[in-house]
């Protein structure tokens, strides 16, 4: 039978983590489940190892902060429900619990730890929120080799793991995803020996030169990365690692959330591989990126969010609920951009679209060269097949 991760722990959720240890669907479904508003109810890091069961926080009395996030509100609310409910997970202590937006640093940043009844950690790092400095900080992952939130994750599994002696695996969606794979490589020896595996949910890539620097060679057999078909967060700057291409029901950017995830059974469904047009699209993605200077990149993301912020907005969704209102104060912003700024983004968008048509054409080449090459083959086999057949004694005649 096939569903999502709510199905799962409709069907799964009566086995303890004793029974059966943590898979790659309990890894999607905490990786979602830290998007949760903890705020005021999970202990925070400070706060002496305290924990918080999830049947005690199901009574809590400031329980309906948690599903304060509106766009996936009906979703995490049945997660919730079906997690609290499950002997696998309403038992599970949550502690350590950190949300900070910086906005002089431009950082998002915010982990939680999970304690699962068979001894082990999941320590889990929220992908991007709904507040625009959390959605500019992803695009500063596109020209920075690290951002203040890598800085904060290595940090933060540090301080962690040392208190815990425990075993421990790490994860997270999107840019969790990437925080997580970061501060494996970059954390303390003795904390890394500790690490069973680190999960990467559809978040970006690195820079070869991160990659190398932070020996990532040391855990690169512990990573497990997962995204679907059609994705473009995670192939960003995903060039050399390994990943597991998923089933997803969702369409497009769609894709990127966990709940249209395919799962049977106990495991996340597989497709084949990244679609054809999705992957020649996240080349040419991939190739822009590493194609522009730091300076064009860093202009070409600050006027983007010089003029989304001037909706004066502080999310994504009140920024979206009042479109009309936004683009006003955006198109407003558009026009006090200097001359010299405006040149830059005109040349950074250039530089896309001719990329993204250099690769097209020669995708379309390939193609024509592959069905041509086949029908020539095909006409000079039908040619020798036809002075063989000229060359043949008739059959109908004696042979000697």
């Amino acid at each position: 039978m096939t569903g999502s991760v709510l199905t799962y722990l409709d069907e799964y959720g009566d086995i303890t983590f004793m029974e059966s240890p943590l898979n790659d669907v309990d890894s999607l479904i905490l990786s979602q489940f830290c998007y949760l508003k903890f705020d005021g109810i999970v202990p925070g890091i400070n706060e002496g190892g305290q924990c918080i069961t999830l049947e005690e926080i199901a009574v809590h009395p400031q329980v309906e902060r948690l599903f304060s996030d509106t766009r996936f509100e009906k979703n995490n609310r049945a997660l919730f429900e079906r997690m609290v409910k499950s002997r696998r997970y309403r038992h599970m202590g949550l502690h350590c619990y950190v949300n900070l937006v910086e906005k002089e640093w431009e950082a998002q940043f915010s982990a939680i730890s999970f304690l699962l009844e068979d001894n082990t950690v999941y320590v889990a790092f929220r992908g991007t929120d709904e507040t625009i400095i959390g959605w500019k900080e992803d695009f500063n992952m596109a020209f920075l080799t690290t951002v203040p939130g890598h800085t904060m994750s290595v940090k933060y599994l540090n301080d962690v793991a040392t208190n815990l002696k425990r075993p421990f695996y790490i994860g997270g969606h999107s840019k969790g995803g990437n925080l997580a794979i970061y501060s494996a490589m970059c954390c303390k020896d003795s904390i890394q020996e500790h690490i069973r595996k680190v999960y990467n949910m559809d978040g970006p890539g690195f820079h070869q030169e991160v990659l190398e620097n932070c020996h990532y060679d040391r855990i690169a057999q512990r990573v497990e990365k997962f995204l679907p078909k059609s994705s473009i967060v995670g192939m960003l700057l995903e060039r050399n690692t390994d990943y597991h291409v998923v089933e997803s029901r969702g369409r497009g950017i769609g894709q990127h959330d966990p709940f249209t995830w395919v799962v049977k059974n106990c495991e996340l469904v597989e497709a084949k591989e990244v679609s054809g047009s999705q992957k020649l699209m996240d080349e040419s993605i991939n190739d822009w990126v590493l194609s522009l200077n730091e300076e064009q990149m860093r202009a070409f993301i600050d006027t983007l969010y010089q003029v989304v912020s001037a909706s004066e907005a502080e999310d994504l969704i009140t920024f979206a609920a009042d479109i009309k209102k936004s683009m006003q104060a955006v198109m407003g912003a558009m026009k006090e951009v200097d001359e010299d700024t405006k040149k830059t983004i005109k040349e950074v968008i250039k530089s896309l679209v001719d990329i993204t048509y250099q690769k097209t054409r020669k995708e379309a080449l390939g193609t024509f060269q592959r069905i041509t090459g086949k029908n020539n083959a095909k006409s000079e086999s039908r040619k020798e097949l036809s002075a063989q057949s000229k060359d043949a004694p008739d059959a109908t005649e004696p042979q000697e």
